[in-house]
């Protein structure tokens, strides 16, 4: 693996996602999206150049985070860009083909081509969406990140994967379709209401159990600064969470060899519970909280880790204030939420594959791990 670094002056904190043709940077900035054109220009270079006049971007948002996108609408307006403001109800009802066609119809009334930016301005609703609607309007147009909520900061805003929901299964229409670059402000997180913000923490405690024990114990040490939002603990957990997902996705940017899957810590519980619930109803960071601590019991019964292991990811979760159980009021049965992985498009061949830990900072794909056992465990 590359070395984990991220490199950083007095402004701007930059992780770097080498990809060949298709490389970009992450920069996380505070109180800068005001000024987010002067960052876009450059990225263009990767396209040859924006166009001299014409210049088009279509900005998505959703309504809670409106402010934030008429911000980098009158930025790039100022640069010369023609902008259309395209603004979609919240929540992850957004990520669906009734909602993806009126997107589809307002790029065609502004006349939108291949060289129309995309500009993803929210959280991971927005970014999946938005995404894929550059993904496939005129068969690929570029695209930026501009992500609102930690969650969005630190997972879905990085790695490009795009997509929208089935009834039947979360993110099951989709495609890999990578940014020009994503832009990381942390003032946006000022606002963030305190369950969003915490179902981000999820995410970044995952990166510790999978990827760095180092830096599990570091959010073990740092957990007032976490729930008090202390910006110099945040600015160090989105860049660390970012170098550690781009240097995964670096070697297996479609998740073909496995290695990507890792990421998926505790997805296959939490993608069950989250459609068994309703989309939107248990937020995704919830249902991964829950879903890594039912993956972690499940490798203590298949004989992988001890169970101090799983008591300090319950610890380390609860201490953030993530939920680490069902909800009480799921009547849901083994046969619901088995039923429910079986839709998950990271099952093969009707057969379940788990990411699983094997010590705290590795975890490994296993494709053999019997029914009865996760029956158990549910």
């Amino acid at each position: 693996m590359t070395t984990l670094i991220f490199m950083s002056n007095s402004e701007t904190t930059t992780v770097h996602v080498d990809l060949g043709q298709r490389s970009y940077d992450i920069a996380i900035v505070s109180g800068a999206l005001a000024s987010i054109a002067e960052q876009i220009g450059p990225w263009g270079e990767r396209l040859g150049g924006w166009p001299t006049t014409g210049r088009k971007a279509a900005i998505v948002t959703d309504v809670n985070v409106q402010p934030h996108a008429e911000a980098v609408q009158h930025s790039l307006a100022s640069d010369g860009w023609n902008t259309e403001l395209i603004v979609i109800a919240s929540g992850e009802q957004s990520k669906s083909l009734g909602v993806m066609s009126d997107l589809y119809d307002r790029m065609v009334a502004m006349q939108a081509d291949r060289r129309t930016l995309v500009v993803a301005v929210g959280g991971g609703v927005v970014g999946d969406a938005a995404g894929f609607l550059a993904a496939t309007y005129a068969r690929g147009v570029p695209f930026v990140q501009v992500p609102t909520t930690l969650l969005a900061d630190v997972d879905s805003s990085v790695g490009g994967k795009t997509g929208i929901n089935h009834p039947q299964a979360k993110n099951l229409i989709g495609s890999f379709h990578q940014p020009l670059g994503v832009f990381i402000d942390t003032d946006a997180l000022g606002t963030l209401p305190d369950r969003e913000y915490r179902s981000g923490l999820a995410e970044v405690v995952k990166y510790g159990v999978i990827l760095d024990a180092e830096f599990f114990a570091y959010l073990e040490n740092n957990i007032d600064g976490l729930n008090d939002r202390d910006p110099e603990v945040l600015r160090y957990a989105i860049a660390r969470s970012c170098r550690l997902k781009a240097d995964v996705v670096e070697q297996d940017e479609y998740e073909t060899t496995g290695l990507r899957a890792v990421l998926n810590y505790g997805h296959t519980f939490a993608h069950a519970y989250e459609a068994l619930a309703g989309y939107g109803e248990l937020l995704h960071g919830e249902a991964v909280a829950i879903g890594m601590v039912d993956a972690s019991r499940l490798a203590e019964r298949r004989g992988l880790v001890e169970s101090s292991i799983t008591q300090r990811q319950i610890d380390l979760l609860n201490a953030v204030g993530l939920p680490t159980t069902r909800p009480d009021t799921a009547a849901w049965s083994a046969d619901d939420i088995i039923g429910r992985m079986k839709l998950d498009k990271k099952t093969l061949g009707g057969q379940l594959r788990f990411i699983l830990p094997t010590q705290l900072g590795h975890v490994e794909l296993f494709n053999d791990v019997p029914e009865d056992d996760v029956r158990a465990v549910l």
